[in-house]
């Protein structure tokens, strides 16, 4: 089900007067401030029998970061880094090697995983039939949705993924903001205690964009770290809740409890700038994610996946060729870091604000974190802290 309402009513930290950081974000405060690059979603969630007379519960999707025009023909600067690797992203070890990316990226679920990078194939060769004689590994990055989708049937068909590719070309150039929380390939994620999913923000810095998305999956409850105010603590508890073995009935479920997810989970983070970065220097942005989910309560459990890429679209040269213009390096850096931490950690909490209550898998349950609760949690711990 291709997402149908981009530029909905979207909650912001500025609602609750926070500021993250001194940087401005752009004009959307999201990825699409990134010139030439877009954002789409493809949202499949269904109720049917458990296989074999269904394909059971899915609270699952497909998001694509597209950065413009052909990569395969003029492929982007790139370079990862790994907080906890227990996780995927296909393309990451030939965007590290190469310090390019020559494919839109893709993040969905872990299980779906193998299907969309079918389906990027498909594209990638349909879009540029040069492919067939040069091939592109596509870039697809996975977090773990099984807590409240259906790990069991194939969720994600090709036509889902083509939708969000082609959600994600359109609203290139677009001054509306992308739809985060619950949609796409966050449909079914959590994040410290609460429903989660996809996450987004900017910052100006230098006359150029620094942009985040994140696919946020990680966290317990008691962690939740909202602008310096440890809110999971005050709050005293999280939104999800599971069934319990044999009883039939829903009961508060913490991470690591009897019902609860395991006290992993992953984040998948994207750092995209229109700076001059080359590969070196998108490796360096893309740590700057661990950073900032650090602020906001993760410790990168030993069963988690956090897995990071950065992509500058400011070098693009025709394939095999150099960029004319010098990148950016030392010291003229420090700025896009700075900008890079601040984005991460305004994107996890704009994936919480926009998420919505879920029920899936096995009747359970992961609610939205309340924002009025939030207020008051914040309102009581954010004296005294200026410029957070």
């Amino acid at each position: 089900m291709l997402d149908p309402m981009p530029g909905t009513t979207h909650a912001r930290i500025a609602d609750l007067g926070l500021a993250i950081g001194g940087l401005p974000p752009g004009p959307t405060n999201s990825v699409l401030d990134v010139p030439g690059v877009g954002l789409g979603h493809a949202t499949v969630v269904r109720d049917e029998p458990a296989p074999p007379h269904g394909r059971g519960v899915a609270r699952t999707g497909v998001s694509v970061l597209d950065l413009g025009g052909d990569l395969w023909a003029r492929p982007a600067a790139a370079g990862g880094a790994v907080l906890n690797g227990a996780g995927e992203m296909t393309g990451w070890q030939s965007a590290r090697e190469w310090g390019l990316v020559e494919t839109p990226i893709y993040l969905t679920s872990t299980m779906q995983l193998g299907r969309v990078y079918d389906a990027a194939c498909r594209i990638a060769l349909a879009e540029q039939p040069a492919v067939a004689e040069d091939v592109v590994i596509p870039v697809v990055g996975e977090c773990d949705d099984s807590w409240l989708s259906s790990a069991g049937s194939m969720q994600v068909e090709h036509a889902d993924v083509v939708a969000a590719r082609e959600a994600a070309r359109a609203c290139i150039g677009s001054d509306v903001r992308p739809r985060t929380g619950a949609v796409g390939a966050g449909t079914g994620m959590l994040c410290l205690g609460w429903k989660g999913g996809i996450g987004t923000a900017s910052r100006v810095v230098g006359g150029h964009v620094v942009a985040v998305l994140l696919l946020t999956n990680f966290g317990q409850w008691d962690r939740l770290t909202v602008a310096g105010v440890p809110v999971g603590r005050i709050l005293g508890r999280g939104g999800l809740s599971g069934e319990l073995p044999g009883t039939g009935s829903a009961q508060p479920a913490a991470a690591g409890a009897v019902g609860g997810p395991p006290p992993a989970g992953s984040c998948i983070g994207v750092v995209v700038t229109d700076a001059p970065v080359d590969g070196a220097g998108c490796a360096r942005l893309a740590r700057r994610v661990g950073l900032g989910l650090a602020r906001t309560g993760s410790t990168a459990h030993h069963g988690s996946g956090e897995i990071f890429l950065g992509v500058s679209v400011g070098l693009r040269a025709p394939r095999g060729t150099q960029p004319a213009t010098p990148a950016l390096g030392g010291q003229a850096l420090d700025p896009l870091f700075e900008a890079a931490v601040d984005a991460t950690e305004e994107a996890v909490l704009d994936a919480l604000l926009n998420a919505t209550d879920t029920i899936g898998h096995r009747g359970r349950a992961a609610l939205a974190l309340p924002h009025d609760a939030l207020r008051r949690a914040l309102s009581g711990g954010v004296s005294g802290m200026p410029g957070r």
